[in-house]
């Protein structure tokens, strides 16, 4: 067991075991309830396709300092993370179909610059997509 792990309380050990950053899925998380998805640790946006925020876990609230009433129904690329919109991020989600990808980027728009892991989820026949965010 990692020291990341001890000092975790069980019970958000519990509601995240199987649902960490680098596994879980774009089908699990569009099942997840907003209480299941305020649990995670990392932060999590989903998006209608045409980029339009619907889904707004607490970790990314928190971390990013927005509230969810600031970002819900905001175009994620023009309005919420301008410096995301270029063909490392947005442009992905507009030209690939399927995506499950993992992309070290800098997060720069109100804040020092911010080394982060970003996982980029599309699937085929699912209305969302989720861009994960961990710090």
């Amino acid at each position: 067991m990692d020291a990341q792990t001890q000092t975790r309380p069980a019970a958000a050990t519990a509601a995240t075991a199987g649902h960490g950053f680098p596994e879980i899925s774009a089908d699990t998380l569009a099942a997840m309830s907003p209480e299941a998805l305020d649990a995670l640790p990392f932060g999590v946006i989903g998006m209608t396709p045409e980029g339009v925020v619907d889904v707004y876990n607490a970790a990314e609230s928190r971390l990013a300092g927005l509230s969810l009433s600031r970002v819900i129904g905001q175009h994620l690329f023009t309005a919420v993370a301008p410096c995301m919109n270029n063909y490392m991020v947005a442009q992905r989600f507009e030209e690939e179909a399927e995506l499950d990808a993992v992309v070290p980027y800098v997060l720069t728009l109100r804040m020092r610059p911010t080394p982060v892991q970003l996982r980029l989820l599309r699937r085929p026949g699912l209305d969302r997509r989720f861009l994960l965010i961990q710090r």
